[in-house]
């Protein structure tokens, strides 16, 4: 019986050996591309040709050329095209993972003989090396993404990779202020010119980013609103030059440029910082200031100025604070008001938010309002960073609204 089209064919070559010819579409210049399969016996050309058919009703045509594509190869060209569409923070991220354990340890594979060995063999080197369970998570789902794109692309990855569950995740141990907390480090940093900094963080819920790139114009005092629609980011340098400054570092070519994808929102404030969007849509908000949190952002204006491209909370020299500066300044306020983590050790800049999520959980809000507030993409994120201290007291929660005047 004829095989059907797509089925592909099976004859004897002069030689004596078979041969099998599958279609697999056409090549750049439109003639019809085949992939041929030889083998001694007729036997075992059908059994070739079978897996290869099956190979491609799962994964698609292979392209041309990619049978004995390395992982490496794939990922080099991969990391190349995401530049024009993923954030700065995105790529930095996935280009960490990608070349710093994925490539070194499956790098010289072919895609199309990885085995779920290879992924967990990703796993076990990050692990062993002393990195956290969520670096090992991070790696997996970027390594993922790369391989499901690699099957878009026609490259014969198999299947069984992508079904490879992630490492498990490590027991957080994140957590917010309490409110006891919140309110002696606002009572330490009252004469501090931070004060609302770490007001805006505590009882405004706004992110680091947001805080350090909050600039006078996105502040309304009349209306007792801010406006959080841009972050500050220190964003990477790409060669200009194409290459022939011979100059190694990008930010040292005379014709560098910001490494963006197409189409990124950026407004340049000194040398890499710049204010960008926000990751998400839902993160662009407004946010209503409470009563004691416009007084102090007044106060500290009044003494500041309150010019419209001006940085509420700008750095000791006048220019874009830097993180670490930031980071420095809220251990120090954290020693000062005698505030630690239960574990002993200072509370994340990004844990002032978690005091926010519980005490706007604890009044009764609306979770709808609480993403609102928070900038949440999804209502699971909200809850992950709800915790409830049976050690609150209402007369403790009274006492906070009384002091910063949410009550």
């Amino acid at each position: 019986m004829a095989r059907g089209k797509g089925e592909g064919s099976i004859y004897q070559i002069a030689d004596g050996r078979w041969r099998a010819s599958i279609e697999a579409g056409y090549t750049r210049t439109g003639t019809r591309r085949r992939i041929v399969i030889t083998r001694d016996t007729k036997t075992a050309v059908q059994v070739e040709m079978k897996a290869r058919l099956r190979q491609i009703a799962e994964s698609g045509i292979p392209a041309p050329g990619s049978s004995g594509a390395t992982v490496k190869a794939y990922a080099d060209d991969w990391l190349a095209r995401r530049v024009a569409s993923k954030r700065p923070k995105t790529m930095e991220r996935d280009t960490g993972v990608i070349t710093g354990w994925v490539v070194p340890t499956i790098g010289h594979k072919r895609l199309g003989s990885l085995t779920p060995a290879d992924v967990r063999a990703v796993h076990r080197a990050i692990l062993k090396a002393g990195r956290s369970p969520a670096s090992a998570v991070r790696a997996h789902t970027a390594m993922k993404k790369m391989l499901r794109d690699a099957i878009v692309d026609g490259y014969p990855v198999p299947p069984r990779v992508l079904l490879v569950a992630p490492p498990p995740s490590a027991i957080t141990d994140r957590t917010g202020p309490t409110a006891a907390q919140a309110l002696a480090l606002l009572t330490t940093a009252e004469n501090d010119p931070d004060l609302s900094r770490w007001a805006a963080a505590l009882l405004q819920g706004m992110r680091q980013g947001e805080c350090l790139g909050l600039t006078w114009g996105a502040v309304d005092l009349d209306r007792g609103i801010i406006d959080v629609s841009w972050q500050l980011q220190a964003l990477p340098y790409e060669h200009g030059c194409g290459g022939t400054c011979g100059r190694g570092r990008a930010g040292n070519c005379p014709q560098r440029r910001f490494r963006i994808p197409i189409g990124y929102e950026v407004r340049r404030m000194r040398g890499q910082m710049c204010l960008v969007r926000p990751k998400t849509a839902r993160g662009q908000r407004l946010i209503p200031l409470v009563p004691w949190m416009a007084n102090a952002l007044k106060r500290h204006g009044d003494e500041m100025g309150m010019d419209t491209d001006t940085l509420v909370w700008p750095g000791a020299d006048g220019n874009p604070r830097q993180r670490r500066d930031d980071l420095a300044a809220w251990h120090d306020l954290q020693a000062r008001a005698d505030v630690a983590h239960p574990s002993g050790r200072p509370f994340h800049v990004h844990e002032a938010r978690h005091a926010t999520a519980t005490l706007l959980m604890e009044a009764g809000v609306p979770e709808s309002v609480r993403i609102a507030i928070l900038g949440h993409s999804q209502a699971a994120v909200t809850r992950a960073y709800e915790h409830v201290d049976p050690a609150q007291a209402r007369a403790a929660l009274e006492q906070v609204a009384g002091r910063i005047g949410i009550g």
